[in-house]
């Protein structure tokens, strides 16, 4: 070869190369979005979507989420975490306490943002709230103190209730708190709570048959249920019913008092800003909900044959007609 080719084809080779210093285009940082699938995540996820534009974060451009949904079968958690973390996502977004568990058991790595999970230090996510000290923060729920409210709201529209269930999710390790508070709540009233477990989805049927049988007044709906479902049961066995999340009576049940949705749900997409500039989570103390609304649904009143007090219609935030 001829000293001139040799010279060309060298610096062809070198042409090839990336130019020292010249910088390359960043990969856009993947989050992880898992939830339960019920109730349906649409809203959670517009208002988490919604916040992260109004941060600066284009899907598809600086950034991607990946969602994943156990469609409401909580067996499916630890497979979809675990397929979520191959894909080597930046963060993973979990909404609800058995999600936000399945999270803790599949990495101590990754940065996980809770999206709502019931006593994350009782649960052993966190250390505590001002310190979580793992990989581990984000929004923690108010839930079980939500559902004690419930019980108030119950006796100031029933005065003369004797009995109230307590409809609860047995697989979720977050259904101890939710009965101790009612329990609590009952007891301060002198209510009698009946306490209803239920194992899975099909049990429901059979679950609001018996509290209809067991004469109780109305029914206390644990938010990892199908909350569509019990709305429905609970309509066609005459039992008021009500749930501290606001699909519930949107879904046809009487009432919720539950977290402001707009407010709880875009607090997660501000931890995960702060994550991606690299801030730590173990540094980033857990929030918690500090406004709140009362959804009431008239139109499920009426068919219950309820007439809700001025007083309570006066306080609700959202009056569904």
């Amino acid at each position: 070869m001829r000293r001139r080719d040799l010279i060309v084809l060298i610096g062809g080779v070198a042409a090839l190369r990336p130019l020292a210093g010249v910088a390359q285009p960043a990969k856009a940082p993947i989050v992880g979005v898992l939830v339960m699938g019920n109730p349906k995540p649409d809203l959670p996820l517009r208002i988490f979507r919604e916040k992260l534009r109004d941060l600066g974060y284009v899907e598809g451009q600086n950034i991607r989420i990946e969602v994943r949904s156990a469609e409401g079968d909580a067996r499916r958690l630890p497979e979809l975490a675990a397929g979520l973390i191959r894909q080597k996502i930046d963060v993973l977004v979990a909404w609800q306490t058995p999600v936000v568990l399945a999270a803790e058991r599949a990495t101590h790595d990754i940065p996980v943002v809770m999206m709502g999970a019931g006593d994350p230090v009782g649960n052993g996510l966190v250390a505590s709230l001002a310190r979580p000290g793992g990989n581990i923060t984000g929004v923690s729920g108010v839930t079980a103190e939500l559902a004690g409210k419930h019980v108030e709201l119950l006796k100031e529209l029933l005065p003369s209730i004797g009995r109230i269930a307590a409809l609860c999710n047995a697989p979720d390790p977050f259904s101890t708190l939710f009965l101790e508070h009612v329990q609590l709540s009952g007891k301060a009233l002198g209510i009698e709570i009946v306490a209803t477990m239920v194992e899975k989805a099909a049990e429901l049927d059979g679950a609001f048959a018996t509290m209809s049988g067991e004469q109780v007044g109305a029914v206390v709906v644990q938010p990892s249920l199908p909350l569509k479902r019990a709305a429905d049961l609970a309509l066609s066995h005459h039992l008021p019913a009500v749930s501290p999340l606001a699909p519930f009576p949107r879904a046809g049940g009487l009432m919720a008092y539950t977290a402001q949705a707009k407010d709880y749900y875009g607090r997660a997409a501000i931890f995960v800003d702060k994550i991606l500039k690299g801030a730590k989570p173990a540094d980033l103390p857990v929030e918690q909900p500090t406004k709140f609304e009362l959804i009431v649904n008239l139109k499920t009143a009426k068919a219950l044959g309820l007439t809700l007090p001025p007083t309570l219609l006066a306080r609700a935030d959202e009056v569904i007609e």
